[in-house]
């Protein structure tokens, strides 16, 4: 078992800049690649990008250049750096992890969520 603890949400106006963290801890040894995933009201999650124990990333393309996703291996951390956000980036973020399987990756746990708010 892998628990999750995210930080970093808040309120940001247009074009502004947050970093989101999530530590993980619990059997981390099962952790193949860690993520992102978002939820808008009235929208189903969607993937943001997620990085794997290798290095390798992955984006959705519309996050492609505004937001870069990082990993703390000593740490069992992951980070996404957002910026250039727009109001359509507001949900609620929502951290991962992932166990590869025949080289695909599949979410195993899950974060409680941060809320991430862009607004003038």
């Amino acid at each position: 078992q892998v628990q999750l603890v995210e930080s970093g949400g808040g309120l940001v106006q247009p074009g502004g800049s947050l970093r989101l963290s999530c530590a993980a801890s619990g059997n981390t040894f099962s952790i193949n690649a860690m993520g992102w995933y978002r939820q808008a009201p009235g929208k189903q999650r969607e993937l943001v990008a997620f990085i794997t124990d290798g290095g390798s990333t992955n984006y959705e393309v519309s996050e492609r250049g505004r937001f870069t996703i990082s990993r703390d291996n000593a740490k069992n951390t992951v980070y996404l750096q957002m910026s250039s956000l727009k109001p359509e980036d507001t949900a609620v973020y929502y951290c991962y992890t992932a166990r590869r399987n025949r080289g695909s990756y599949y979410p195993d746990s899950w974060g409680q969520g941060t809320q991430v708010t862009v607004s003038s």
